[in-house]
């Protein structure tokens, strides 16, 4: 009888596991040598034999303890983000010409350390809806910059909402802010002061949950992006990338609030938007 062979198919899952953390590591190895291998050649001639010369620009991109802390976690982590590899370098390639910048996430979860280390020397915020995961996430890993937040919404109340927030004065295109004293139900009022005080360059949408009628649903989350997006202050655009578009709600509040000429990418579940400072707010539609 033939002895059994000592070598056994991997699992799917562990595979995939292992196949999407590996693109996750290279992801930020590509982000710190692409960088640095820019600087390096600027001032590789600056070197001598009696020692090296470290210029400004080489300490400013030099690799961060982030993604040092990303590289070793997600190198031995079989845990991986929800969204797929295709839909994550959408994000990626927009982080690879911004960074750093202001970069406001709508969730929080075993993705955060990625998009962290991928805006070295930026300002990334994570906005989770349950106080408990925010504890236990960060308490794994102190590095990250997160807050709870609480919703007035729920996702049986989104068609209620979509169809009255005409009738709501300060939901309106032309008075719609994002404040803490505002009385349109679509626009989040208790978040960080951090939030309202600065001006984000890339919004991701990937929370709250909104799978089940008690849900937060994300109509609210939607919403206050587009506002934030509108209401820019400083020069260029916001890029605002959506999660989940295959459901009806997110889908909806998109096509309403974010604006279907403002779509630039659209891959798997996952909407790029491009949205500009609107100048005249007296308008009766968002797009």
């Amino acid at each position: 009888m033939k002895s059994k062979s000592r070598f056994f198919p991997i699992e799917k899952p562990r595979l995939l596991a292992v196949v999407v953390a590996g693109t996750i590591t290279a992801a930020i190895l590509v982000t710190v040598l692409t960088r640095m291998y820019t600087i390096n050649n600027r001032s590789s001639f600056l070197c001598s034999q009696s020692g090296k010369y470290t210029s400004p620009e080489a300490a400013e991109f030099s690799t961060t303890p982030t993604q040092l802390l990303a590289i070793l976690h997600y190198a031995t982590s079989r845990v991986v983000p929800q969204q797929s590899i295709d839909e994550i370098r959408v994000s990626f390639d927009v982080l690879q010409s911004l960074a750093p910048c202001n970069f406001l996430v709508f969730g929080l979860g075993h993705d955060s350390l990625m998009w962290t280390s991928l805006n070295p020397r930026g300002n990334t915020l994570f906005l989770e809806e349950d106080p408990h995961w925010v504890d236990t996430v960060v308490g794994e890993a102190p590095i990250l910059h997160a807050h709870p937040v609480r919703y007035r919404t729920h996702l049986s109340e989104a068609d209620q909402l979509f169809s009255t927030y005409k009738s709501e004065p300060e939901c309106s295109p032309a008075k719609a802010q994002l404040s803490p004293k505002s009385k349109c139900r679509l626009i989040l009022t208790e978040l960080p002061e951090e939030v309202y005080s600065t001006e984000w360059d890339l919004i991701m949408v990937d929370a709250p949950r909104g799978y089940y009628p008690e849900a937060p649903g994300r109509m609210a989350a939607i919403f206050s992006s587009a506002v934030m997006a509108r209401d820019r202050k400083g020069h260029g655009v916001t890029h605002v990338f959506l999660h989940d578009v295959n459901r009806k709600v997110e889908k909806m509040f998109a096509e309403e609030f974010l604006c279907r000429k403002y779509l630039v990418k659209a891959v798997g579940r996952l909407w790029h938007f491009v949205i500009p400072p609107v100048a005249n707010r007296n308008t009766s539609t968002f797009c």
